[in-house]
């Protein structure tokens, strides 16, 4: 894996610079594209020594079914010539996180047990970003093992408050 963010930086590096401070409005293409590359049919195909960059870049391209920033287009079509599809998804993620950073922002994760309604989302939101000290992107995603509570990832930073992290931490206190 770390390999592929090796690889990934420096393309990620160089739309963020070209796009200036219109970073934002590229992250949409810019993650359609990650996700397009991401399907293994397609990286199969794109790996066909009979298949060459511009048959790759087409079939991308109409995948995504819509027209590319002059620049995304550019990104693709240089990815695409230098066989480096594959990690096209960490591009994205690493364009995105530069975006982030620009806008002092960050993307978060909220693991619920349970479904969170606008008007919650929006107070547990609020907390968050007063703990994490950043305007944050919040996605949430439901997971009944957690039975209660919430698990939030924020970048590499994790805060845990459900209550199977709860019965965890008391079994190795029983334990020890």
């Amino acid at each position: 894996m770390a390999e592929l963010a090796t690889i990934a930086r420096p393309y990620a590096e160089a739309l963020f610079k070209a796009a200036g401070g219109d970073g934002a409005a590229l992250t949409g293409q810019v993650g359609a594209l990650a996700a397009v590359a991401g399907d293994d049919a397609l990286r199969q195909f794109a790996e066909n020594p009979k298949v060459d960059a511009g048959q790759v870049y087409d079939l991308v391209v109409s995948v995504v079914g819509q027209a590319l920033d002059p620049r995304v287009a550019n990104l693709l079509r240089a990815m695409v010539d230098n066989g480096r599809l594959a990690a096209l998804p960490e591009v994205g993620a690493q364009f995105n996180a530069l975006v982030n950073a620009q806008s002092g922002t960050a993307d978060a994760i909220v693991h619920s047990a349970f479904p969170i309604d606008g008007d919650a989302l929006a107070g547990v939101v609020g907390m968050l970003e007063r703990r994490f000290g950043r305007k944050l992107n919040a996605k949430v995603e439901v997971d009944p093992g957690l039975i209660g509570g919430i698990r939030v990832l924020v970048g590499d930073q994790v805060l845990d408050t459900s209550v199977k992290a709860r019965l965890e931490q008391m079994k190795v206190a029983l334990t020890a």
